[in-house]
């Protein structure tokens, strides 16, 4: 099902099928307005800065599920689309300093915001971000606030542990599985518990949504991953082939590990130690 379109942060959703997100097309609109309302504010050079965040929307997946699980369970309000809108600049925080730390080049078909401002404006500009989503959570409930900020922690503490864990070839699936239910997975499940919540959802419903969040996460990690190996730059939009530049153990490269004989093995775990295995060889 496809979505109208919809320019700025919010995301130019049109072309893109996205399964059930045609049930709240209106919605995800008023998110983005909501969004570019708290953008628009900004002096003259911040300005020019934020409307390259603007021109670069995404699928709204966030966002989505928030909305979908509202009305799964009730009736969306406009405290689901305040919340929405929280968890897209959340999100779009965080692109920026990934596109940092990656050295991505690309990011949504375009180039990034430190490809072209450099890697001091991209960072100020995802706290920038972060500062509106301070804002627009003021007078929020302390449950609420309590869940976006564990939330974000959780997603921190996951990109350190990822961190740490470059060339530990001897990562095992369970525990890569782990490392991105922290870094993706549980941010989704929180978008689905939040928009349960919100619409008068029970206590067995809301964690049942929270599951079901975190499993659709882990999924769409696992197959960002993928992506990065085997995936195609102008389809994806983005740098691919950091995982493996970066030297981050992936599920790909654990099977690959686990899948081979010994020898071979040797071989691979040489040239990955010494950083001289391409993504192109992983595949």
């Amino acid at each position: 099902m496809q979505l109208s379109t919809h320019s700025g942060i919010g995301g130019s959703l049109s072309q893109r099928k996205v399964s059930a997100f045609g049930l709240i097309d209106d919605e995800l609109g008023r998110v983005k307005k909501l969004i570019d309302e708290q953008l628009a504010d900004c002096s003259q050079p911040v300005d020019r800065l934020v409307g390259c965040v603007n021109t670069r929307g995404g699928k709204m997946l966030r966002p989505g599920l928030v909305l979908l699980s509202g009305a799964s369970c009730g009736k969306i309000t406009d405290k689901h689309i305040r919340i929405a809108a929280i968890i897209e600049l959340i999100h779009n925080a965080t692109l920026l300093h990934d596109d940092v730390i990656d050295e991505g080049q690309r990011r949504r078909g375009l180039p990034t915001i430190n490809s072209l401002q450099g890697n001091e404006s991209a960072v100020l500009l995802g706290d920038f971000l972060l500062s509106k989503v301070f804002k627009m959570c003021a007078g929020l409930e302390a449950e609420i606030i309590g869940i976006i900020a564990a939330a974000t922690a959780r997603t921190c503490e996951g990109e350190l542990r990822q961190i740490i864990q470059r060339n530990n070839w001897q990562l095992s699936e369970s525990e890569y599985i782990e490392i991105i239910t922290e870094k993706s997975a549980a941010f989704f499940g929180s978008c689905c518990h939040l928009g349960g919540l919100l619409a008068g959802a029970n206590e067995e419903e809301i964690q049942l949504l929270d599951c079901y969040g975190v499993n659709t996460g882990i999924a769409f990690q696992i197959t960002d991953d993928l992506l990065d190996i085997a995936g195609s730059e102008s389809k994806t939009g983005k740098t691919l082939g950091s995982d493996v530049s970066k030297n981050k153990p992936t599920l790909a490269v654990i099977h690959l590990l686990r899948m081979i004989g010994e020898i071979e093995k040797d071989a691979v775990m040489k040239k990955l130690i010494d950083g001289g295995i391409s993504k192109e060889a992983v595949m």
